[in-house]
């Protein structure tokens, strides 16, 4: 899947030229002319950096950022025409990872927006996002709209492992090698008892993600369209 980013700005001569930075470099582009559509817009995509200007019309950038920060975890670039120091506390607070000036220098931009794109990559190695359920690599956590759950160890390992390949399909005998180990006596149909109690324990959260079995070979977990 391309990294997707989204560009909100309400100068279409900017929003061109983003998209042919960004194009050219291999990511898929989405667009929003404010910030209510872009707002919009990042509840039916799976945008995975935002790039935004700060004086938009109907919701400005300031608050679309602190938007982002509350019900997302992706990195957000702020653009605006205003360099005083002020104006850069203001866009920090209010939760951007990085700040440029109008005019800029494309180049600058995608070097900022690719250096981001390897931050956020090393944190969230940590953590698994699936829509709103997150798994967390660390703590051992499962935490999905605003309910935490702690899941007996296999079972999370198994969650955590198809959740780390989203659309791979995994056999019974790929996963007991992963989770037992290659000298399991068991029978490989554990897996299908560890699918059948993940199933029932995430079934509210199927806008999410599902566990899918794919019939003679195994299982798959596909994360849900919004």
């Amino acid at each position: 899947m391309k990294t997707q980013i989204l560009v909100a700005d309400d100068d279409a001569h900017i929003r061109e030229l983003l998209r042919f930075v960004f194009s050219k470099e291999g990511f898929a582009v989405f667009e929003a002319a404010d910030g209510k559509q872009a707002s919009e817009l990042m509840e039916r995509e799976q945008i995975h950096l935002a790039v935004v200007d700060v004086m938009m019309p109907l919701r400005d950038g300031l608050a679309l950022c602190a938007e982002i920060r509350e019900h997302y975890d992706i990195p957000v670039l702020l653009l605006t025409a205003k360099g005083g120091l002020e104006d850069k506390e203001r866009g920090f607070a209010s939760g951007t990872d990085d700040y440029m000036v109008k005019p800029f220098e494309p180049k600058e931009l995608l070097f900022r927006v690719r250096a981001l794109l390897r931050r956020y990559q090393l944190v969230s190695s940590e953590k698994i996002t699936l829509n709103q359920t997150m798994i967390n690599l660390k703590s051992y956590e499962v935490i999905s709209r605003g309910q935490t759950l702690l899941l007996p160890l296999k079972e999370f390992q198994l969650l955590a492992q198809l959740a780390s390949h989203p659309g791979r399909i995994f056999t019974r005998e790929q996963l007991i090698q992963m989770l037992w180990g290659s000298d399991y006596q068991g029978d490989s149909r554990t897996i299908d008892v560890h699918i059948k109690r993940l199933r029932e324990r995430f079934q509210d959260m199927a806008d999410d993600f599902v566990l899918t079995t794919v019939r003679g070979l195994g299982y798959k977990l596909e994360v849900t369209a919004g």
